[in-house]
Order: structure tokens, then sequence, then C-alpha cells
């Protein structure tokens, strides 16, 4: 199958026989799994004992041989098997006086290189990519530009798009894509860099949940660390956040009374969580939905209260007008006059490291931050998320929790645990929060992008240090592991630093110096909800799904994402051209 290889145990030995077991190299303090018994050797008929299993390809295994009796162990290999592959893995005696046990790996039938479908599928993308820069450089040609204009007469639609979803009205909208005004008296003009970082995040999103060709480094991680799957959800709650400062200001400054702001923000946050409920729920597929197995958490419903808490608390303390802080100290214009915010942030993540550090989990260590089932060497195998888990089942029940956690892919977990549950919000607050400030600095230095850019790489350089000394630079030994599961602080500092770095180069790319348009990310940038709802409702649907020929090959997996994934680009563009914009 699919991320699998064949092994062939031959063993020589006599009685009474061996045990082979196996650890992932990505299981941190794993306990050994039982793979098979291979029968001691026939001396009369010169006959070994064998056993064949299949072995995991996606991590480097461990395997570990010892005596079925007496539980010595004889040989331990530490190897990484390719997919496809046939080894043999054949075990003697070297010599009989000193009992000396030789454990030899053969490859029968070498494995196949599994990541030649993503290489091809970067160079079919790079391919159309310089098709279309070609063509744009044919267009400044006048003759051939006048001759496509005759012939297409296209409509202008590049009008500037006031809200986040589209509304042309900026004083009626304030939502995840907020418009940013112009920061010229003259006109009104929208950051494309943001729409286009939203996208981005978007667009990696929806190819993940499709199913990423079914690598591993596409799927979210089992526990601590990080792969591209855990990058994308709190960039989208980090650019809301910088949305959010946006918006405020804009309506403010267009007159709208903070009441009246108040109410979109209470009546916005209602509908995201309430589409995560009903619509968007992973749980229909354990039946009917019904209270009995409805999931109550999830991304909706984190964005919603996010969107909710952080918006409220913007809308407490912001100005309508953005001009020059008069303080003591103008460079910090953007922080001091909001003093307030960072205390209750501060707060917040206080309640935080409290709850996780200090509350008392029955049968569980205290400050367990682990994945329970066969980590720690199989001591807490219900202690899955810690004090999170705890609170989670307490407060909302298992049956209405993820039944399906990554932990239980390498860790073996059994129970159930949410990972956008109760206790992590705090932290998605705190990310979004951090995404508020990217806002704040737009808007106090506007015509100003060296200020910008300069205060972005602070920002980034500051989360980056603080992400280094929580986790010591290492995936399991820091003080506080990044862990998407458990939305750990040093997980929000770590995507924070990634956010600010990556909008930088966005904002310095497209609204700076103008070399890009955004495109193609620009296009889904500005119509999140839609996609994102869209492409959960029809993920199962054709075009965005089909019966393959060979369900174990990545090429057909990747092929069929991506094109599911190309699709929903496509969609957003031909809406963008019709002005079509979904908003809440």
């Amino acid at each position: 199958r699919m991320d699998q290889a064949l092994l062939l145990v031959r063993n020589e030995l006599p009685a009474p026989g061996l045990n082979l077991a196996a650890r992932s190299g990505s299981c941190h303090q794993c306990l050994y799994q039982f793979l098979a018994f291979v029968p001691p050797s026939n001396e009369s008929l010169r006959k070994p004992g064998t056993a064949s299993v299949m072995v995991d390809t996606q991590h480097p295994l461990t395997l570990l041989l010892n005596s079925s009796v007496g539980d010595r162990d004889l040989c331990k290999i530490q190897y990484h098997f390719g997919e496809f592959g046939n080894y043999s893995l054949v075990v003697k005696t070297l010599s009989t006086s000193t009992q000396t046990v030789s454990c030899d790996l053969i490859i029968n039938e070498g494995p196949i290189n599994s990541y030649l479908p993503i290489l091809f599928a970067f160079l079919v993308y790079m391919g159309i990519l310089a098709i279309l820069i070609a063509g744009r450089l044919l267009m400044k040609i006048d003759p051939v530009r006048n001759w496509v204009y005759k012939k297409l007469n296209p409509r202008a639609t590049d009008r500037m798009i006031n809200s986040e979803l589209g509304s042309p009205n900026t004083t009626d909208s304030i939502n995840f894509d907020p418009t940013p005004q112009s920061w010229s008296t003259g006109s009104r003009q929208r950051l494309r860099s943001l729409d286009t970082f939203r996208g981005l995040s978007l667009v990696i999103m929806v190819f993940v949940n499709y199913g990423g060709g079914k690598y591993w480094f596409f799927k979210h991680e089992s526990w601590n660390g990080l792969t591209v799957a855990d990058l994308v959800f709190p960039w989208f709650v980090f650019i809301m956040g910088t949305s959010i400062a946006l918006a405020l200001g804009s309506m403010l400054r267009w007159g709208s009374s903070k009441w009246k702001v108040l109410r979109k923000i209470l009546w916005r946050s209602f509908v995201l969580i309430l589409l995560g409920i009903i619509v968007v729920n992973p749980n229909y597929c354990l039946g009917p939905l019904s209270w009995d197995n409805l999931r109550i958490p999830g991304v909706l419903q984190r964005l919603g209260f996010t969107y909710l808490v952080v918006a409220a608390l913007e809308l407490l303390f912001t100005r309508a007008d953005s001009g020059t802080w008069e303080g003591r100290f103008p460079a910090l214009q953007d922080i001091l006059p909001y003093w307030p915010q960072w205390i209750f942030i501060l707060v917040l993540e206080t309640i935080w490291l409290c709850l996780t550090f200090l509350l008392p989990v029955p049968d569980c260590p205290r400050g367990y931050l682990g994945p329970g089932g066969i980590g720690d060497f199989g001591k807490y195998p219900n202690c899955t998320g810690g004090a999170a888990g705890y609170i989670d089942r307490l407060l909302l029940g298992e049956k209405h929790m993820y039944q399906h956690p990554s932990s239980a892919v390498i860790y073996l977990s059994t129970m159930p645990y949410d990972p956008e549950g109760i206790l992590g919000t705090i932290n998605s607050i705190v990310m979004a929060f951090l995404g508020l400030q990217a806002g704040k600095i737009t808007l106090f230095y506007k015509d100003q992008p060296k200020q910008i850019m300069s205060r972005f790489i602070i920002w980034g350089t500051v989360m980056g240090i603080i992400s280094a000394i929580l986790t010591k630079c290492s995936k399991e030994e820091g003080f506080i592991p990044i862990n998407k599961n458990l939305w750990s602080i040093s997980y929000v500092t770590t995507m924070s630093c990634f956010a600010f770095i990556l909008l930088l180069l966005i904002y310095y790319l497209v609204d700076v110096k103008k070399w890009w348009s955004g495109a193609p990310f620009l296009y889904p940038g500005m119509n999140s909800i839609l996609v994102y709802i869209g492409h959960q409702v029809f993920a199962n649907y054709f075009p965005f799904k089909w019966k393959m020929q060979d369900s174990q090959s990545h090429a057909e997996h990747l092929t069929q994402n991506l094109i599911a994934t190309t699709l929903w680009v496509i969609i957003s563009y031909i809406l963008y051209r019709r002005r079509i914009f979904w908003k809440i």
C-alpha cells in the first residue's frame, strides 16, 4: 500500500523464535510496537523461519529483534524504508562459541521515488506561470495589446472594493477582508498585499484539506513540530486581525457609530459560528447530524469567537483619527495608546499558562503537554492534551469533540481531542491580536513603507527570539514545544514570526514596488468565506473528486487535489471578474 514497504524476516537461529517490534522516528519517547513473531529455523530441513510484515515508509524506523523467551535484545536497526520497496532482514549466528548474532538488511527490490510527482507538478505550474508572464510581456507591445483589446473588449474590474467580501460601501462592512483606506485624500485603494496573504493561506488550506497528495508533510503534525498544513490556519487568524484594525478605523472615519459597528461584529461572529456548527461539521461522517454527535468546536467557530473578542477589544479603544500620536514616545504610537489592550492580552495569556500548567487533571501529571497513547513510554495513555483535553471533555463531552485527532496516527491515542478546543482559543486571540498590531502599523505609518517594513522586521525578530527561548530551538525538549493541537504560545510566536516576515515580503512586492499584482492568490483572498465553505461542502463532488484508477498512488491523489484547488482559484477569479463577492 501507499507509504508502505514489504519486509521479509528470515530467522536462521534455532528455537525459541524472535519477536519483531518497531518504533517510528517521529514518535518521541514511544513504546515499541509489536509487528510479528518470527518462528525459529527448522534445523532438520535446514529451512529458516520466515515472517513478512508491512512497514511504514513515511518516517525512519527503529527495528528491534529480541528472543521470544527471556526478552533478550538481539539487534536494533535504524532504517528509512522506501515506498513499495521489498526488503529482507536476515538473522543468523556468526559464531556459535560467542553466540554473536548478525542482522543484515538486504534490498530485494528498490523502492520508487514517491516525490517525483511533486517535482512534475512544480514544473507544470512553473510552465503555466512562464506562459502567463510571456503573455503579459506581449501585452505591453502596442500592436498586440490593441489587437487583443479590439477582439475581447474586456471590462475593467479593478475597481476599488471596500469590504472584506466585496461590499462596495466601506461604511457598511466589517469582516475578514475589510478594506484599508487609501493613504491619500484623493482616492481610496485596497491593500492588495493583505488579500494576497489571505489568499495564499487559503489556497494552501484548501490543498491540504483535500489531502495534499497524501504526503505526510501536507498533513498536520502528529503532535509537536510543524508541517506545511500547520502553517495556514494561524496565518489566516493573523491576517484577520490585521483586517480588523483597518476596517474599524475606516468605518469610524466614515461616520459609523460604535454601537452600529458592534452590532455588525456580533452578527458576523454569530453567523460564522453557526456556519461552522451546522454546515462545516466533520461529524457528519458519523451519520445524520444530531445533538448526540454534534462537534461544537471547529475552524469557523474559532474564527468567529476570536473575531468577536479582538474586534470588540479594538472597537473599545480605537480612534477615528489615526494621525500621529503626540505622546512622549512617538516611535511607539502604535503600542502605548493601547496599553489596556496589552494588559487584557497578558491576562488572557496568564490564564492559559495557569490552566495549562497548574490545573489538576485526574490520573495525569500536572502540566502535561504530551499526546498520551504510546508516547512518554505509555505512562499516560488517556492524558492526550493534558489540561486542554480535560477541559474540553469536561465542558463539551467526548461526543461533541473531534473524534480523529492527529495524535492517533503516530501515538495511537484513543481519547477524543479537539485541536480547536476551548483552551487553545485563548492563544488564537493572541495570534489575531498580533495581526491587529500589523494593521495598526500600516495605519500609523501610512505613506511610510520603510517604517512599516522595518517594524514588520522588528516584530518578526522579537517573535522569533521568544520562540527560540520557549522551545530551546528544539522540537521536543523546550519549555513549551511548538504544538498546533495545543495552540501553544510558542506555536503562536513562531507563526507570528513567519507571518510578519511573509507579509513584509508580499507588501514590498505587491504594494510598494508593484512588481506583482498578487495573482492568483489575490482572487480567493477577496472571496475567502465563499471559497472556504464551498471547498468543504463540495469536497466529495465532481469535479473536485472522482474515482481513481489507483488509490494507492501519490501521483493520482496529488493530481486530484491540485486540480480541485486550482478550480477554486479559477472560480474565485471568475467571481472577481464579475465583481461578485460574498460577505457575511
